[in-house]
């Protein structure tokens, strides 16, 4: 899975870590917000791109 995403992939995974590790650092409560609506937008890019593919007829 790392092949796929390249380096700007990884620097845009390391970045929103870091930003979590900061809000945690500072609000612990808000960080876990913001852990859950970040997943929770992962999951629907994901099902998105794999709508989008299996319209086409890629999956």
């Amino acid at each position: 899975m790392l092949d796929k995403l390249g380096t700007q992939g990884l620097v845009g995974i390391l970045l929103v870590v870091v930003g979590l590790a900061v809000v945690a650092y500072n609000a612990p409560i808000v960080a876990i917000g913001l852990f859950v609506v970040l997943l929770g937008l992962a999951l629907l890019v994901r099902r998105g791109l794999r709508a989008g593919m299996e319209m086409m007829g890629m999956a």
